[in-house]
């Protein structure tokens, strides 16, 4: 038998439960305490005790809840393993425990248990006591009859139901009791009846019929409505903090969005502290509650550094800077310095808060990135105009336009500069029930973007990317993930086109086996990589959890970035990975192996191999 949380609940769920005359006389809280008093008693008189028993507890006859709730709150099966056990105490214990196993079976409309106790002394002074409890239920207790009523000006209001959850016939749960009057009593809050009285709320049961009546009256008392929100606080514009609230005078007064309101207030990190206070008239004449909106600014700088790696990049700094707050209006920045050998950005990005300002906002984004890699290298100067808004179906649009200065190097070959101004949309959406750790759950976005020859740009040309990642748990132990990257550039040729809009694969995120971005087409004459207008490459992976926060995978990888000018060749690598699950997301080691690379020498025959190290969530 395995130990049990302590759920004790189900016992208190008996307090309106009364018994009638022809039934047996349970005194339920005087027993209560009867009970305590002898169990202190009997450990005081075992204290000097100093022997330890062996003892094995058997409960039988019950089987699911009724058996968890009965060794939950059988005592002498919870102190079974106590070390300062005694036989004094034990022999206590066991006797209290017929009562306590039928208490525990009450909340199951059980109130005729039958119980054969023993204490079996072992034969062996080493041996083990045993404590064995052989209980019929006996027939359950069923409803005979309900009497429910709904009083008061909300009497006809359909969001009460019109019978009560428990019908004649049905078995009587004190659970299910329970959870019919917190029901009701949450439907008379949400429809502003926040005088509600329980008038009437009692089982009388009758253990000798088995029939239990469940009587119940709720008087809703007056409906209650908002009335007008004012902001205590010294930070931002009314005109700006209105738009948080999805409310208006006169709507149905509701608690919930209250703390919705609350909630969304503390998330715009503007507030430290947001407390919402109801004026409710205490003399009852004025049905109309006015709501005070009283608000502590938090500290307008969050500071952060940190460190990592990647074999895509290298070692990686980063210094991150957040201005929480700059004006009434509520503009905002963040800033972000990032350093690798391969990849250093800075980026700076201003927002201004529009429509529902939690979601939607304008950006000015200046953006500054240098790369090293394999393939190509140069530095990108990029200032961005957009608008970001979430749409009705859940989707993050962004809009705008870039205005683009490249200085870049493909190969030590093929070295220019152009400036663009490039129209572009976006749209993105990530569904998890944990993005850290997902069960079940993708990530999907889409982008269209171009450019127009002689309008700053020197060619014209439009671009298509779609990136996609799911995950679905298969079992317990298993998931499966998938990975798709497709695009696609329409331009009169590859030379049209600076080395950041071609597209490479190979690397930690895209086709693990080889380096960061040191697949596409290659050069005829010199067989270096310089990029394609194409890319397909897609992912699968099943991964097993082994022990606690670890687990494996096998997956492989395949696809490449290919151009209608050069060769196409399909690359394809085979791979092991272990994770470790931390708190900012999975940490994996991944080995893969390049199946259609070059073979080369090889110590065991095997493909050239690759190792991947990457931290972070899964979507």
């Amino acid at each position: 038998m395995a130990d049990l949380k302590p759920a004790r609940c189900r016992s208190l769920s008996c307090r309106d439960v009364l018994l009638s005359p022809t039934g047996s006389t349970v005194a339920r809280s005087g027993r209560c305490r009867l009970f305590c008093a002898l169990v202190v008693l009997c450990s005081l008189l075992a204290a000097g005790e100093a022997t330890a028993l062996k003892l094995e507890v058997r409960v039988q006859g019950l089987a699911g809840e009724q058996q968890s709730n009965v060794l939950a709150q059988l005592a002498i099966y919870q102190e079974r393993k106590d070390a300062a056990l005694t036989e004094p105490r034990m022999q206590a214990l066991h006797r209290l425990a017929p009562d306590q196993i039928r208490a525990a079976l009450i909340p199951f409309g059980l109130y005729r248990v039958q119980i054969q106790d023993s204490l079996t002394r072992p034969a062996d002074p080493a041996g083990a006591w045993i404590a064995d409890y052989r209980v019929d239920p006996g027939a359950p207790v069923k409803i005979t009859a309900v009497n429910y009523q709904v009083t008061g000006s909300g009497a006809g209001n359909p969001a009460f139901p019109k019978t009560f959850p428990m019908q004649v016939g049905e078995v009587l749960l004190h659970s299910r009791y329970e959870q019919a009057k917190g029901d009701l009593r949450a439907v008379a809050s949400a429809q502003g009846y926040l005088d509600y009285q329980l008038v009437r709320h009692q089982v009388l049961v009758d253990p000798a019929n088995n029939s239990a009546v469940v009587d119940l009256t709720l008087d809703t008392g007056p409906r209650y409505v908002f009335g007008p929100v004012t902001f205590t606080q010294d930070l931002l514009a009314d005109d700006l903090l209105r738009r948080y609230v999805r409310f208006k005078p006169g709507d149905v007064y509701n608690p919930d969005r209250l703390v919705s309101l609350q909630s969304r207030l503390l998330g715009t990190e503007y507030f430290g502290k947001v407390e919402i206070v109801p004026h409710k008239d205490p003399t009852g004449e004025s049905l109309v509650v006015p709501i005070e909106v009283i608000a502590e600014r938090n500290q307008a700088n969050k500071f952060r550094v940190g460190a990592g790696f990647a074999t895509d990049i290298g070692p990686r700094v980063s210094m991150d800077w957040r201005r929480r707050y700059l004006n009434q209006w509520g503009h905002n920045f963040r800033s972000l310095l990032s350093l690798s050998p391969a990849l250093s950005q800075f980026n700076f990005d201003y927002r201004i808060p529009i429509r529902d300002p939690r979601r939607d906002y304008l950006r000015i984004n200046p953006n500054f990135t240098y790369y090293d890699t394999t393939t190509r290298s140069g530095w990108i100067g990029l200032v961005h105009f957009g608008q970001s808004i979430v749409t009705p179906g859940g989707r993050r649009r962004d809009l705008g336009i870039d205005y683009r200065y490249e200085d870049f190097t493909i190969n030590d070959v093929e070295t220019d500069e152009v400036n663009e101004l490039v129209p572009n949309v976006s749209w993105a959406k990530t569904v998890a029930d944990d993005p850290l750790y997902t069960s079940k759950g993708y990530r999907l976005k889409y982008t269209i973007l171009g450019s127009v020859g002689g309008l700053i740009s020197p060619t014209s040309y439009v671009s298509g990317v779609l990136d996609f990642k799911g995950i679905r748990r298969l079992s317990s132990k298993y998931r499966l993930i998938v990975r798709s990257d497709l695009g696609a550039t329409w331009a009169g040729s590859l030379d049209d086109l600076p080395a950041s809009r071609r597209f490479y694969a190979g690397g930690d995120q895209s086709i693990r086996g080889w380096g960061y971005d040191t697949l596409g087409p290659n050069d005829p004459i010199t067989d270096e990589t310089i990029g394609g207008r194409f890319l397909a490459v897609g992912s699968l992976e099943l991964e097993r959890q082994l022990k606690g926060n670890w687990s494996a995978a096998v997956f492989t990888d395949f696809g490449n970035a290919f151009d209608p000018e050069y060769a196409l060749e399909y690359e394809q690598s085979l791979g092991l990975q272990v994770a470790w699950r931390s708190p900012i997301g999975q940490v994996r080691l991944a080995v893969a192996f390049a199946l259609t690379k070059d073979q080369g020498p090889s110590n065991w025959g095997l493909p050239p191999a690759r190792l991947h190290f990457i931290i972070g969530p899964d979507l």
